[in-house]
This record gives C-alpha cells, structure tokens and sequence, in this order.
C-alpha cells in the first residue's frame, strides 16, 4: 500500500470510531421520552449528558497517556467496547442512578477511550495538513448525530420504544468502532511525508519542534488562556446541544422539524471541524478559533428570538454547532502545534478537560434555568456571556516558548 493511501486510511479508521460515539450528541431525542415515562424533571435528565460529558473529559486525560504508551488500537478497542455496553445496558435500567452510571459514567468512560486516539493518531500522519487531517476524522463526532439522531428520534423510538432503540444503537456502535480501532495505527518513528519539510517557525501554523512534556505544558501561561476559552466556548454549544429538541418542541415545532434540526446542527458541527480545520492550516489555530467564538456569541443572542422561524432556527443552530465544531477541531491542532507531537495524547488531555467542565456548565445551565423560567431566553443570554468571556481569553493566548533548559547547548 503507498504512503499516501495508507495514511489517509488512519482518516477512515477515525471517522468510524467517531461516527459511533458522536451519538452521544444525539441525547437529546431521549429526553421527552424518558420524562413522559418516568416523570423526570428536565435538569434531572439534562444531567445524564452533563455526567457523559464531564467524565469524557476526565478520561481522556487517562486515555490520552494510555495510547502514548500502548499504541491508539488497544485503547481504541477498549473505548469501543464500553461505548457499546453502556448503550445496551440503557435498554433495561427503570432509575435516574441507573442511567448516570450506564450512559454517564459508561458511555463517558468508553468516549474518553475511543475519542483519545484518532487525534494523535493524525497529528502524526499529516504533519503537513494537520488542521485538515484532525479535522476529518473528528468530523465524524459531530456527524454522527446527523445519522442517529434522526434514526432514533424519527424511526426508531416511534416505532419500536426508546429500549429497543438502545439495543440497536449498541450493536451498530460495536460494529463501526472495532473496524475503527484497527485502522487506528501509528506511523513509523521519525515519519515524514514524502517531499514535505517543517514550516518555518513565523508561518502562522508552525509547529513546534520541541516536545513538551505534561508538566512543562501546565506552566505555560498560553495553558490556561486557551483552557478558559475553550471551556467557556464550548460551554455555549453544549448548552444548545443538550436542549435543542425541548426547545424546537417548545417553539412549537413537531417532533420530525424539531429533530430535524440535530441533522442541520449536526452537519454544521462536523464542517465546522473540516473546514476550520482546513482554514487554520493557513489563518492560524488562534485566529480561527477567536473568529468562530466571536460569531457563536452573536448566535447564542439572536437564537431565542427567531425559534419560532423553522428556516431561522436551523441557520442559528447550524452556526453554533460550526462555531462548536471549530473548537474542538482546531485546539486538537493547536494542541499539537504548540506543544509538540510526541506527548499529544496526555496534553491535549490535560487541554481536553475543559470540555469535560463545559459538560457540567452548559447543559446544567440550560436545564435549571429553563425549569426555573419556563423558557430558555435567559438561558441562552448567559451562553453568549460566557462566549465573550471565552473570546477574551483567546485573544490574550499566545503562542507558547520553549524552555530555556532545552534551548541551552549540550
């Protein structure tokens, strides 16, 4: 197999994996089913997703260093495994404790797992199109609620219940992430591309050529401005992910029209992550990120305002799940640009875990403030706040500088 095919088969591999654990994006068609059912208030169910979300975030980290030991393939089996088992456990559990574990802790676990190995995976292979390469194989995460979602809230649980369609969605989940897990493979130690050479440190999206260690990462100032930014910023879109069919229901959507709109979010989010990805390769990783969180603060005022507009309401939530998209396409590259490739995992964990505190804030946010206002105006006013506060901080970020131990001569 040529060079090229064999590493754009790595970009296969990770779209596969991806596809299947971005169902978690797809949490919410499950919603109204299970309050109609058990009764449940809706931060009560919203938190099920915090939960997925928070310990995504925190495995990664653990995951991230596990497959800079072991190899992406070992972990990625592991991730889809657990993915696989919390969604046919989800079938048969009647308590809200239950669902925490199963889908939460589970299917958090099993994300952290399979999420942590497409992206260091690419950043090895296509050093000379990074931005582009991450950003393919994580399309699949924003993706595959275009897919499942409209499968399961449409289709499935109409016909067949909410049970059944956890059954099925188990078993597809296992199918595409074992076929995913064994395309996801390292290149040779020392690989280059043919005919490519390293861009000069004053391109826009140079990389670094010192690796930087987890601990030397965490004293870099340019650690926790991007951190902020990206916990905050994804805060946003989350919170709109978490409630986006009760809020297309509560404008007065039907049920196809409101889950409709996870396929326009869903397409948004995973071009966000493409062609982003594609533009920071040549813009820069900062100047990409700080243009979409700017533009995602703008959507989250303006979406409560034009719900009621089914053409206004998907071209609102289409920006947002871009802007969303962007951010966790380019910190991945960003990520490995600034700190360098062979530590990636563990770092952009360490980075990761950011999202996993937007997963507690954005969803809980929506969740309690829509119980306690009975609509979502507030809710979504405080998503923009956060947005701007996330844009500042980008905009203080820079690129980090190598450690003046490793600049000093042997």
């Amino acid at each position: 197999m040529g060079q090229g095919l064999n590493r754009w088969w790595r970009v296969v591999g990770g779209l596969s994996m991806n596809l299947a654990l971005g169902s978690l994006y797809a949490w919410s068609v499950f919603v109204r089913p299970l309050e109609q059912e058990f009764g449940w208030k809706r931060a009560d169910v919203s938190t099920v997703f915090t939960i997925a979300v928070f310990v995504f975030g925190l495995s990664f980290i653990l995951a991230g260093r596990m497959q800079d030991k072991l190899g992406p393939t070992k972990i990625s089996i592991i991730g889809g495994t657990l993915v696989s088992v919390g969604f046919f456990a989800c079938a048969y559990v009647n308590s809200l404790n239950a669902f925490f574990f199963w889908f939460g802790v589970m299917g958090g676990v099993g994300n952290g797992f399979g999420y942590a190995t497409p992206i260091p995976v690419m950043s090895k292979w296509f050093p000379d199109r990074r931005g582009l390469a991450v950003g393919l194989a994580v399309a699949g995460y924003g993706g595959g609620s275009a897919i499942f979602g409209p499968m399961a809230g449409n289709w499935l649980i109409p016909t067949y219940g909410w049970r059944t369609t956890f059954i099925v969605l188990a078993v597809i989940f296992f199918v595409m992430t074992m076929f995913g897990a064994f395309l996801l493979q390292n290149p040779p130690a020392g690989y280059r591309p043919a005919g490519w050479t390293p861009a000069p440190a004053t391109a826009k999206a140079a990389a670094t050529a010192y690796d930087f260690g987890p601990s030397e990462v965490v004293k870099t100032p340019s650690f926790y401005f991007l951190w902020i930014a990206y916990a905050l910023g994804t805060s946003a879109g989350l919170m709109v992910i978490s409630q986006l069919v009760p809020f297309a229901r509560g404008q007065g959507h039907s049920i196809e029209l409101a889950t409709t709109a996870i396929l326009v979010g869903a397409i948004g989010n995973a071009a966000g992550r493409i062609l982003s990805g594609w533009m920071s390769d040549t813009l820069g990783r900062l100047n990409v990120l700080r243009l979409m969180i700017g533009v995602s603060a703008v959507a989250m005022f303006i979406l409560f305002h034009v719900g009621a507009s089914v053409a206004a309401l998907y071209l609102m939530v289409f920006a947002i799940y871009w802007c969303y998209g962007t951010q966790l396409s380019v910190n991945a590259s960003t990520a490995a640009d600034f700190w360098g490739t062979k530590n990636v995992g563990v770092n952009y964990g360490l980075l990761f875990t950011a999202w996993g505190v937007a997963g507690i804030i954005g969803p809980r946010i929506g969740g309690q403030l829509f119980d306690k206002y009975q609509n979502y105006q507030v809710a979504f006013y405080t998503g923009g706040v956060l947005a701007i506060v996330a844009l500042i901080s980008e905009l203080i970020a820079r690129r980090p500088t190598v450690p003046a131990a490793a600049k000093a001569p042997a």
